[in-house]
Order: C-alpha cells, then sequence, then structure tokens
C-alpha cells in the first residue's frame, strides 16, 4: 500500500534544522546519524539532509520532500511521467539500497517515489496537497497509489472544496488536497503535519528557536487545532494537535 513513509528536510544548514525541530516540534534525533522518529521508541521516519547543490542552483529554498514507498520504482516513475509529471534529476540508490526517484506531479508539486518500505507504527498526523486543481490531482494520486478520496468539505468562498483522502478506500482520512495553489502567492506543494501535545506550547518553543509563525493556531473543520510555521532555514511545515 504506497504511502508517504519517509520525511527529508532538505536543507542550508541540516545541523541547525535538526537541532530546531528536537527542540521545537519534539522530534526525536538519532545520536548517530541525521535521521529522526516522532517520539521516543519509534522508527525512524526521516532525516535532515543538504539541500542538493543542483536544486540550490535552480532557486529551490529550504523544504521538507515526501517519499511514497512503491513496489518498482522504475515503473512508477514510467507511470507518473506518463501523467505528465517531471523526473528531477536522476534516479539515486543510496547506501542502505534504497533506491528513490525525486519528481514534480502533473501539477506543479515535488515529492519522490522510494523503495523504503513504511514504519510499522509512526506516521505523521496530516498532509496537505496545495495544487491549481484539486479534483485533477486526486485523480492523478488515486491512479498511481489508490490513494481514495472521503470527505469532501465546502471551506468558503474563499478557500473553495477540500477534498480529503485515505491510503486506502474504506480507511480514515490522512490528508486533503486543495485548489489553493491558483492563487498567485501560494505555489503547488505538500504540506507535512508534525504532531505535538500543545500547538500553543510549540509555537512558542518555534518562535523561540527563530522559525516563524505563519498562521494559526486555528481550528480545522475536523476539530483539530494547527498551525504552519517556517523554521529558521525557510522550510515550511505544520504543527497538529493530537
Amino acid at each position: 500500500m504506497p504511502l508517504f513513509c519517509w520525511y527529508e528536510l532538505r536543507t542550508t544548514d541540516p545541523f541547525a534544522a535538526r537541532r530546531f525541530y528536537v527542540e521545537a516540534v519534539g522530534l526525536v534525533g538519532a545520536a548517530a546519524d541525521a535521521t529522526f522518529s516522532l517520539r521516543p521508541g519509534e522508527p525512524t521516519v526521516g532525516e535532515f539532509a543538504p539541500l542538493p547543490a543542483r536544486a540550490a542552483a535552480q532557486g529551490a529554498p529550504a523544504h521538507w520532500l515526501g517519499h511514497v514507498d512503491v513496489a518498482d520504482v522504475a515503473d512508477a516513475v514510467a507511470r507518473f511521467v506518463a501523467l505528465g509529471a517531471t523526473q528531477l534529476g536522476p534516479t539515486q540508490t543510496r547506501a542502505d539500497g534504497t533506491i528513490v526517484a525525486p519528481l514534480r506531479d502533473p501539477l506543479g508539486a515535488v515529492f519522490a517515489v522510494t523503495s523504503r518500505p513504511p514504519p510499522a507504527t509512526a506516521a505523521l498526523a496530516w498532509h496537505d496537497l496545495h495544487t491549481r486543481d484539486h479534483a485533477h490531482a486526486s485523480a492523478i494520486y488515486r491512479s498511481m497509489f489508490a490513494w481514495a478520496p472521503t470527505q469532501l468539505r465546502d471551506l468558503g468562498p474563499a478557500l473553495g472544496d477540500y477534498q480529503e483522502f485515505a491510503w486506502h478506500a474504506g480507511g480514515p482520512s490522512v490528508g486533503g488536497m486543495s485548489s489553493a495553489a491558483r492563487r498567485p502567492e501560494i505555489h503547488p506543494h505538500w504540506l507535512f503535519y508534525f504532531p505535538v501535545a500543545d500547538v500553543g506550547a510549540a509555537l512558542a518553543r518555534v518562535r523561540a528557536g527563530g522559525g516563524r509563525v505563519l498562521s494559526g493556531p486555528l481550528l480545522t473543520p475536523g476539530g483539530a487545532r494547527v498551525a504552519q510555521c517556517e523554521d529558521p532555514q525557510g522550510a515550511v511545515f505544520a504543527l497538529h494537535e493530537v
């Protein structure tokens, strides 16, 4: 079952970013390397990595890159490209044997497909796709990964429809897609929500650590308190109270 299984922060200062997320968000950084887990004793779910030189040369800012596990990376890349996606650089085989291919989906959002298996227990709280056409995006990801539309919410004239989705038919909602990138100030991207016990307290730590609060705390239609932030290196992320 394809799902986001790894979260890679590509940043200009991985060491400083690791310290910020450990202190402000509560991620558990591994002492021996640049990986992290969400809580003590849970499996690793991501890493802090240098922003690739090629991406930096093309003007890419620090950003979170979500990896989706697939059975065959080459096949997934070919099928996505056939739908209008763009492969961003060559497919990589990493030191642990994991295969990774970064892509820009047909509507402009960047993610990666990987051979890495998903962890058994840990997961982020929510996954938002800001795109130019949420209905088209939903059809693309459903075709590729069988992600199933769940509840369609009307967020009013300013925000429009918000299509929630599940990793599989009959499953709980794990994220949503909106056409927010139709607005000129928003680019297509995936936004990842990290779980915290208290959004207000976490926002105070974000500010103290040199990050910025972009919006929130807000109450979602589903009743969760959330906030969107920017880390000191400029990568955007979100918090979700659990």
